[in-house]
């Protein structure tokens, strides 16, 4: 009798990914093999991340993280604009100038080569956009950016109080204006794909922002325009230190036939298991100060995960040690 012949396990995860990940999950009982994924990973595992900063030479702040095969680079330049060229433009808008005015431009783009989907010559896709739109909002509701930073000071010769000739030569009173602002524009850029770009491009995001240092600028009133100088750049006050945790909810089916409330959450997933899932789930964390704070949490299809679960003290965990390795290689970059 001629021996049987099986796959190999590469050859199997490609033909039948859903049943390769779910007997990697699901092992026989009896066996010795704890549930694992099919990158060898166990369910809470994550790619370790690293953190390279000032990457790149013309921007005032940049960054490179890596999470396994994802890479992503970001590079924030600022620009000023005068606030008489805001149409909107309020003085005494002192709360919400960052949105109002559209102070953080953050802007991604899947490069051509990151993975086989992205093809050139193509539009932004939609993946883009909506990452793009996810980093817009996060850099708003957490709050790091302090808009003090950002704004440009000018002593105006004030015209309500007279000045006679005698004092022509004297201090004049001034009043202290806001005259400009930095506009920072954050592009992100995905050298390789493989899944989770979220957690990547916001890591990128305020690793570059950590290191972005913009000029001493001021107002020259006879030339109407803002003059930099690259002497002493002033870097941005970044509070707190949000970290994006993202997992996807693996069910073991192919159609939709019921799963007997079986389910699977894969932290950190790649391109594979991304693809496996229908249900993903966000966690936005700060554990700065030693206590963990839930900043914003957000999902995305599927209904499997309840109230109960997000606050679990499983969840608690892997999103805490995910803050920290994100907050010690980035802590590593910055040395």
């Amino acid at each position: 009798m001629a021996p049987a012949v099986g796959l190999s396990r590469n050859t199997f995860a490609k033909v039948s990914p859903h049943p390769y990940l779910l007997a990697n999950l699901d092992p026989p009982v009896g066996t010795t093999h704890a549930p694992s994924r099919s990158n060898g990973r166990s369910p809470n595992q994550v790619r370790t991340p690293s953190v390279n900063l000032a990457s790149l030479s013309h921007a005032h702040g940049s960054a490179v993280v890596r999470m396994g095969d994802t890479t992503v680079i970001c590079g924030v330049r600022g620009e000023t604009i005068l606030t008489s060229q805001i149409p909107n433009y309020r003085a005494d808008n002192t709360e919400t100038e960052l949105k109002d005015y559209d102070l953080l431009v953050p802007n991604i783009e899947l490069a051509t080569g990151s993975a086989p989907q992205f093809m050139p010559g193509g539009p932004p896709t939609t993946l883009a956009q909506t990452l793009s739109t996810r980093v817009y909002s996060l850099l708003h509701s957490s709050k790091i950016l302090n808009p003090d930073d950002l704004r440009i000071w000018y002593d105006r010769p004030s015209d309500a109080i007279p000045v006679d000739d005698d004092a022509m030569d004297q201090d004049q009173p001034t009043e202290r204006v806001v005259v400009a602002y930095w506009v920072l524009y954050i592009d992100i850029y995905f050298i390789s794909f493989d899944g989770n770009p979220f957690d990547a491009a916001w890591a990128a995001t305020l690793a570059a922002l950590k290191d972005t240092k913009v000029p001493q600028a001021r107002f020259d009133p006879d030339k109407e325009a803002v003059v930099c100088s690259r002497r002493s750049p002033r870097p941005l006050s970044i509070t707190g230190n949000p970290i994006a945790c993202t997992a996807v909810v693996f069910t073991g089916r192919e159609t939709d036939r019921p799963t007997e409330g079986r389910y699977w959450l894969l932290v950190d997933p790649d391109a594979s298991e991304e693809a496996l899932c229908d249900e993903s789930l966000t966690i936005v964390v700060d554990c700065t100060d030693g206590v963990t704070k839930f900043v914003t949490m957000s999902k995305h299809g599927g209904a499997n995960l309840s109230s109960k679960i997000l606050t679990s003290k499983d969840m608690l965990q892997w999103t805490s040690a995910r803050w920290k390795g994100f907050a010690d290689a980035i802590a590593a970059g910055q040395s």
